[in-house]
């Protein structure tokens, strides 16, 4: 059978890094095996339900280039592909469960399970859970009279539909990262698998759903695991056993110190996103930050999530959409957490920004901030150029505003350390030397440099660090006669005799 796999998130909030991630993992195996890779939505839980969050996910994966093959935009023949769409063929299978013994109706209302869960403190017993051991205090159709549960539901009470977990077995499955997982039966609670709301859970309409659409592998974070076994209960008790899709559970992306995972919180604490694209809350209105406005490219941002819990067994660290695809398999998945490390983000983007040319770059400052109108495409180009070693992230680009902006302030505690007694007569002479030049070239201007230090038997430090600072109002940057060059004479000129105005 074709390898049929699918992301499947639920339109909570943003995307967190780690569930691009998971779909990027989705997608390299689709590619790999010439499968198909399929986006659904599971939107079943209204409560927690937040509007905008949909459309978010569609954009993150589309500027990832995480392309599906099947989804809400792509439709397919197993659609629709939005669970809140399917809703009509999940009570069905609740039914089947049901008439089966496989499951079971709890008409507890949340006060009770509250008192149920208090109760069981005031004994000493704080793990209290509605399973095998506890499903016979609670009130239910395994507790109450056929005649009982038939009244109640004729009278319209509200009730949900519980999975019967089966007491004294042991759970074994295999798991394509982590090979054989084995759970006590005993230990498992009986999850809810309908809704009182007419709405699945996620534990049955992701397995009804994986099976309607003929899932071959499902490959998800690590958080789910706990539930895996029940999930593999489910489908024997619908009969599907013979066609279970494969699991995969990824490891968790871990805090940059390696304890804990990584969150949100983590990122507004250090100063780094989370998100691959800027999130403004609708409840709050907080913003949270993305990696496309921070000014990362798409492809080094995946490339980094890549290395985050895979590697190819090799030394090489930079891939192409094409490599990732011919290297990637899960058994190259590690088991264990992957730290997160926002200097070896920087590191990865940095490859790529220096990788391309003056001309891309100007387009990417372009396409990052459109309303940018300080150099035309040209000198926007020539300004890259320059800037392009000395850069990591394409917003880097954009704070040297002295390339077309005169310095509104200089650098007071450079000026301090660095003008001297003899500056002012220094600066002033070879400011008119440089304004004789007929060719303001970068050679020329060097050269006249060179030759102003050695007439005046002094070092360059005496007038290259003011000279900088005259031109730009910093201490750092490009070389200056190439700036020069940039400017030109007259500006370059100009700027001189201003700063030498100002700081003489």
């Amino acid at each position: 059978m074709s390898v049929r796999v699918r992301f499947a998130p639920s339109p909570t909030g943003a995307l967190h890094m780690g569930g691009v991630r998971t779909a990027l993992y989705n997608y390299l195996l689709a590619k790999k095996e010439k499968g198909t890779f399929i986006l659904r939505i599971e939107d079943t839980d209204q409560n927690r339900f937040v509007p905008g969050a949909e459309e978010y996910i569609k954009k993150s994966l589309e500027w990832c280039g995480i392309v599906p093959d099947e989804g809400p935009e792509q439709g397919g023949e197993y659609g629709p592909y939005c669970q809140s769409e399917r809703k009509a063929s999940y009570a069905q299978y609740a039914q089947q469960l049901i008439d089966s013994g496989w499951a079971y109706y709890a008409f507890d209302t949340p006060e009770e399970i509250e008192a149920a869960r208090e109760n069981a403190k005031k004994e000493g017993k704080h793990a209290w859970q509605y399973d095998l051991h506890t499903r016979g205090t609670m009130r239910n159709s395994e507790t109450l009279a056929k005649d009982e549960v038939a009244s109640l539901i004729a009278a319209g009470a509200k009730y949900t539909v519980r999975f019967k977990v089966p007491a004294g077995e042991v759970v074994v499955f295999v798991d394509e990262i982590r090979g054989e997982v084995r759970s006590n039966s005993d230990l498992l609670d009986d999850k809810v698998l309908f809704k009182s709301d007419g709405m699945p859970t996620y534990h049955l309409a992701n397995v009804a759903d994986d099976h309607a659409m003929k899932i071959t592998h499902v490959i998800r974070g690590e958080e789910w695991l706990p539930s895996a076994p029940m999930h593999v209960l489910l489908y024997r008790a619908l009969g599907w056993e013979d066609s279970r899709p494969k699991f995969a559970h990824l490891p968790l992306i871990m805090k940059p110190e390696g304890n804990g995972k990584l969150s949100k919180r983590d990122g507004d604490k250090l100063g780094f996103p989370v998100f691959p694209l800027e999130w403004k809350d609708p409840k709050s209105e907080e913003i949270s930050s993305g990696y496309r406005e921070q000014g990362y490219y798409p492809e080094a941002f995946v490339n980094m999530l890549l290395l985050l819990g895979w590697n190819s067994g090799t030394e090489q660290e930079i891939f192409t959409r094409d490599e990732m695809i011919a290297a990637f398999s899960l058994d190259r998945v590690v088991k264990s957490g992957a730290r997160f490390s926002p200097d070896k983000s920087k590191w990865f983007n940095e490859n790529y920004l220096r990788s391309r040319s003056p001309e891309q770059l100007a387009a990417d400052v372009r396409s990052l901030a459109p309303e940018f109108n300080g150099l035309d495409d040209t000198k926007l180009a020539q300004m890259c150029a320059l800037m392009a070693e000395r850069s990591t992230l394409i917003t880097d680009l954009l704070t040297h505003t002295y390339f077309y902006e005169r310095p509104a302030s200089y650098d007071e505690k450079l000026a301090r350390k660095k003008w001297k007694e003899e500056t002012t007569g220094l600066m002033t002479e070879l400011t008119n030397e440089l304004d004789q030049l007929d060719d303001f070239s970068e050679e020329k201007i060097d050269q006249v440099m060179q030759d102003f230090v050695a007439k005046k038997e002094i070092g360059f430090g005496q007038i290259g660090p003011i000279f900088r600072l005259l031109i730009t109002g910093k201490g750092g940057g490009p070389s200056m006669s190439a700036l020069s060059e940039f400017l030109g004479k007259e500006e370059t000129v100009a700027r001189l005799r201003i700063g030498l105005e100002k700081l003489g």
